[in-house]
């Protein structure tokens, strides 16, 4: 195991005066290790310890310096290779660099700084290297299933199974559920899980953009294509190439550009704006919207064909709602990570705060509970939260009462309530539109604890 900031460099060098010289430009950097070898042979039989970069002399005793890159390349292609020449022949170089060399550096005068810089270089392009490498790793194991999403009800393992079905196929996968049920991050599992998981994830949320740029923002345009069009701009479905394109909110599209995206799925091909040329596509499409397209090619707003092409796979995310106590597992989650992400020891849940969460409805789903458990963490004064640092502001259609799971006493309630706020506590009024006796709405602001109400009203 190598000291983290070092790079190991072996270098390939059978003049033993040469091969000082290179001993002493490597010492002058102290995070280099390097290592020497006078044959290819012998250099080829210690690739398995991972070397970095490998510097080549291209005259060896027992084989040429293009036949040891040609072995070095095969065993590993990340491996950066250097060739030193005595000579300066430009057709040689050229060849080696088509082979993968790195770099090709001639014996002279300046090979000492040509040689540092270019070494200097080859750290920053694996430092880059690694950088995304890790970035992929930790992309990956974040949407594994059992990390990104959270759930132990009914109807999650049924979305499990699916998620199973979805990553064994490129299918087309459609996504349905309400607005903040977590349909991007259903996506990126299904992708990150996937044959494609090195390749690109693109996320589009049509309803984002303005119409007479979506074109362009799939697609791409050429020069000139219209009026700002300055330089060639390659879309989404291109920047997709080889992995992932999730087109977010697609029932949101205009029926003109829902009969160009038909083209496109179909012909696995795309012409970009203003422009001549047809370029091959290989993408995995995965669509999602809060809408019934079904209901909606029936009302004439989406194309039957598109509807068929895009339906593939579909997956229906329940509303957070119907998922019981999956709500407090996600809770505790999201609380534990807002507490982490902002360097606060961590905080539970009294049980009647627990209690409290799981009797509202959420309309805004798993993104309003976020805001909600992430509020409820700064309003604690302590490490525990209680029911009072819970605050609930989501927008409520007007009498809609029918989104909780609640007794008929508590809806009867929830109804006079309404009224009374509609009507400015006028009790007699109120008791004429529901044709009940105002000793019963009384009798309701008794018992559910509503004095202030009845101190209000009028008669």
């Amino acid at each position: 195991m190598h000291p983290r900031n070092t790079v190991q460099i072996f270098t390939l060098e059978d003049d033993p005066t040469y091969l000082k010289f290179l001993e002493y430009v490597f010492s002058l950097n102290p995070d280099l290790e390097y290592r020497s070898f006078k044959t290819g042979k012998d250099c080829l039989d210690h690739l398995h310890l991972k070397p970095a970069i490998i510097t080549v002399d291209y005259t060896l005793p027992d084989m040429s310096g293009e036949e040891v890159l040609r072995k070095i390349k095969a065993f590993d292609p990340n491996i950066m290779v250097i060739i030193i020449s005595a000579q300066e022949n430009i057709g040689t170089a050229v060849q080696l660099l088509k082979l993968g060399a790195y770099d090709y550096i001639t014996k002279d005068e300046e090979t000492k700084s040509r040689l540092l810089n270019t070494i200097n270089n080859a750290r920053k392009n694996i430092s880059l290297v690694n950088e995304i490498n890790s970035l992929k790793q930790e992309i990956t194991q974040k949407y594994q299933f059992n990390k990104s999403i959270i759930g132990n009800s009914p109807a999650m393992h049924h979305v499990y199974r699916m998620l199973e079905k979805a990553v064994k196929t490129n299918i087309t996968v459609s996504i349905t559920g309400e607005t903040g049920t977590g349909k991007e991050v259903i996506a990126k599992a299904i992708h990150y899980n996937s044959d494609k998981k090195e390749k690109p994830f693109v996320a589009v949320n049509l309803a984002a953009i303005p119409k007479d740029l979506i074109e362009s923002e799939l697609f791409g345009h050429e020069k000139g294509a219209f009026t700002g069009a300055a330089t060639r701009r390659i879309g989404k479905f291109e920047e997709a190439q080889e992995g992932t394109i999730f087109l977010d909110e697609i029932g949101e599209m205009e029926l003109n550009l829902q009969a160009k995206l038909l083209r496109v799925i179909q012909e696995r091909e795309l012409t970009r704006i203003g422009g001549n040329a047809v370029v091959k596509l290989n993408v995995r499409i995965i669509v999602a919207t809060h809408r019934d397209l079904a209901e909606e090619v029936k009302a004439g707003n989406f194309r039957e064909d598109l509807y068929y092409r895009l339906l593939g796979l579909p997956i229906q995310l329940p509303a957070l709602r119907e998922r019981g106590h999956d709500i407090l597992l996600i809770a505790k989650f999201l609380l534990n990570q807002f507490c982490k992400d902002n360097h606060m020891p961590a905080m539970v849940l009294s049980k009647t705060a627990q209690e409290k969460l799981l009797k509202y409805h959420y309309p805004g789903n798993v993104r309003e509970l976020k805001s909600v458990i992430e509020l409820s963490a700064v309003m604690a004064d302590d490490q525990q939260i209680e029911p009072e640092d819970i605050h609930f502001n989501s927008v409520r259609k007007e009498g809609n009462f029918t989104l909780e799971e609640l007794s008929l006493r508590e809806y009867t309630f929830r109804i006079i309530r309404h009224f009374l706020e509609k009507h400015d506590n006028n009790v007699l009024l109120v008791a004429k539109k529901l044709q009940i006796g105002k000793s019963t709405i009384y009798r309701y602001l008794k018992e559910m604890e509503e004095e202030d109400y009845a101190e209000k009203a009028t008669y």
